[in-house]
């Protein structure tokens, strides 16, 4: 499925998820986003303090929706990365940086998978855009629940703050 048929299917399919845990028709919700920003949940035409959230990977789309308050997810594929290193120092930090340093060699794709997607997840509950390290944001009292997918050969997280809404 190209991206656009798979962002336009997963925001139906988070419509009609947000019918049948609010009771409202799904024709009330609205899903809108600028480009590198979080999305914004509208319900009857006004804002809501929804969290919906979408992260799309190789023909698979996860959608994380909280009915109260902000939240956000991400997915990869689990593979080996040549220049992980590289990539986990800018934009993942010095103490993630070394954790996978010190992670075995067969274990670092997963290990990698799941560190690059918390961050993502974490900085998509936050609001803001990927960026080099430390430029991007802090995680504050952000929980994130890690997902591993093994038949699709993905991982991710969903991130959610402490104790509610943001």
């Amino acid at each position: 499925m190209i991206r656009s048929a798979q962002r336009a299917e997963i925001r139906r399919a988070a419509r009609e998820v947000l019918a049948a845990l609010t009771g409202e028709p799904a024709s009330c919700f609205g899903i809108q986003s600028e480009p590198g920003g979080p999305l914004s949940v509208i319900v009857g035409g006004h804002d809501s303090t929804i969290g919906c959230s979408f992260s799309h990977e190789d023909g698979y789309s996860l959608a994380a929706i909280h009915l109260h308050g902000a939240i956000g997810v991400d997915m990869m594929r689990v593979q080996d990365i040549p220049d992980w290193e590289a990539v986990a120092r800018d934009y993942l930090g010095p103490v993630v940086t070394a954790a996978l340093q010190a992670t075995p060699a067969a274990e670092r794709p997963l290990a990698f998978a799941l560190a690059w997607t918390r961050r993502e997840a974490e900085l998509k509950c936050q609001g803001y855009q990927l960026a080099e390290w430390p430029a991007s944001g802090g995680t504050g009292a952000v929980t994130a629940i890690p997902l591993i997918m093994k038949p699709a050969g993905l991982a991710g997280h969903v991130a959610v703050y402490q104790g509610g809404s943001k």
